[in-house]
């Protein structure tokens, strides 16, 4: 049943994603940085934290869970060390996710060679 949640989670998030980009006149950009700081409200005011106990990877692997976990660590991280925390809280939080983005960028950067298109 995990598993379903979790399809049934990241796929509704994908979908309205899609509708936005085939419906709006909202660059594709724009919708990424509303899911992250749709993320970020929601994990703020405790919505996200129930859809993250349902849904699994399906909640926390797209870019509402990034703005979801970078909330997260900024109020631990405020809890723990005042308002300090709010400036290193969220990076702390984000940053395995983010290294392992550069890393296997890198990797498939090297296999495939990439280029520039013209």
């Amino acid at each position: 049943m995990e598993y379903l949640n979790a399809f049934l989670c990241g796929g509704l998030l994908c979908a309205v994603g899609q509708i936005l980009i085939d419906k709006t006149k909202l660059s594709p950009a724009r919708i990424l940085v509303s899911y992250v700081v749709a993320g970020v409200v929601l994990g703020a005011v405790g919505l996200y934290q129930p859809l993250v106990e349902w849904g699994g990877a399906g909640a926390t692997v797209p870019l509402t869970g990034f703005g979801y976990n970078l909330a997260k660590g900024v109020g631990e991280a405020v809890a723990e060390k005042g308002f300090l925390g709010a400036l290193s809280g969220g990076v702390k939080a984000a940053a395995a996710g983010i290294s392992a983005a550069v890393f296997f960028g890198y990797l498939v950067a090297l296999v495939f060679k990439p280029g520039d298109k013209n």
